[in-house]
């Protein structure tokens, strides 16, 4: 990284526990060696994790928090009754300065609104949203929102399309990244009024603005960020999900189907692996919180150590980069 950064892990909130959280810790030091971690959390169970993990590790302390947000928690819940939970205390630590950004396996709910009331938004954005990375026939695509707004205006999209062209420059160092409006049809006059108004204040802007996308030419390498709200975002990404399971259950079942096709799977074994390697979702694991006053990453709340290694290294680039003060600035930009 150049630069020593801190970077706050929430290490209680996630399915699989806090040793998941510690190993990836430990492996990503040994990748990133001007990078120190808090781990947020129980303290005794935490210190006898890295004591057996890794030993007295200098990049490594630990900040005691004496709750834990649980998945049921209802968001408002977890903001005012939990104010020592370790998904609070870790973005506190961004708030206070002590460390650039937060990592949580927790509650998606909990966490945006957690971190909406702890780092508030960004100067000229209404409502944070949530970005993933999705694999394509090409580069990888960031879509925007995943499922923090479920109605939005065409201000709010036209807010969308700057920050996730911000991340993606970033993430995936794409200097112009294209932009395209989540749509029923590719001519003009198709969709609601929200998403011909946003295509028209985006077709005044300074962004790469590329039109309107389909569903089944998202993983086609026809844009690099895609942009819609987060009722039909979360069903398309839910949808995709779906998909890859499915195909997955058809080639096992395929090739276990007797013994003939059990022989041709052997054959095929190093094909399947390969697939199976560059379609694993824990290689896009790490959704960003965007808009807010500084860097929240959302990890799968099923994340094994190897994913959730994935969604600290989005924090550091993000880090890295500063998106927030990047956001900032090109929102200005297109204000002017």
């Amino acid at each position: 990284m150049g630069v020593s950064s801190t970077i706050a892990l929430d290490a209680m909130s996630g399915d699989l526990g806090a040793e998941v959280v510690v190993r990836a810790a430990v492996a990503s030091l040994s990748r990133h060696p001007d990078l120190n971690f808090i781990l947020v959390g129980d303290e005794a169970e935490l210190s006898s994790l890295v004591g057996n993990i890794a030993g007295d590790h200098p990049r490594l302390s630990i900040r005691h928090a004496s709750e834990v947000v649980e998945m049921t928690d209802a968001p408002a819940d977890a903001v005012r009754r939990k104010k020592d939970s370790s998904m609070r205390v870790a973005i506190d630590l961004v708030k206070a300065g002590d460390a650039e950004a937060c990592v949580s396996a927790g509650n998606t709910g909990a966490l945006m609104a957690t971190a909406k009331f702890v780092l508030k938004m960004l100067p000229g954005i209404d409502r944070p949203a949530i970005m993933a990375e999705l694999p394509t026939t090409g580069r990888s695509l960031h879509m925007l929102d995943l499922g923090a707004n479920t109605i939005c205006t065409a201000d709010h999209l036209f807010q969308f399309a700057v920050m996730g062209s911000i991340v993606s420059a970033d993430v995936a160092g794409i200097e112009r990244p294209r932009i395209a409006l989540l749509n029923i049809g590719e001519e003009a006059g198709k969709g609601n009024d929200v998403v011909r108004d946003a295509a028209a204040m985006l077709d005044a802007s300074t962004l790469n603005y590329v039109g309107f996308i389909e569903g089944n030419d998202l993983f086609k390498d026809k844009a690099d960020v895609v942009v819609t709200d987060g009722f039909s975002g979360n069903i398309a990404l839910k949808a995709m999900e779906g998909m890859v399971g499915l195909m997955k259950w058809y080639l096992r079942r395929a090739f276990t189907r007797n013994l003939y096709s059990k022989l041709v799977s052997l054959v095929a074994r190093p094909v399947l692996n390969a697939v199976s390697r560059e379609s694993d979702s824990r290689n896009y694991n790490g959704a960003t919180l965007v808009g807010l006053n500084g860097i929240v990453i959302k990890s799968h709340g099923g994340a094994d150590s190897y994913a959730f290694q994935h969604a600290i290294d989005t924090a550091v680039v993000e880090v890295e980069n500063n998106v927030p003060q990047q956001i900032g600035k090109l929102l200005q930009r297109e204000a002017a």
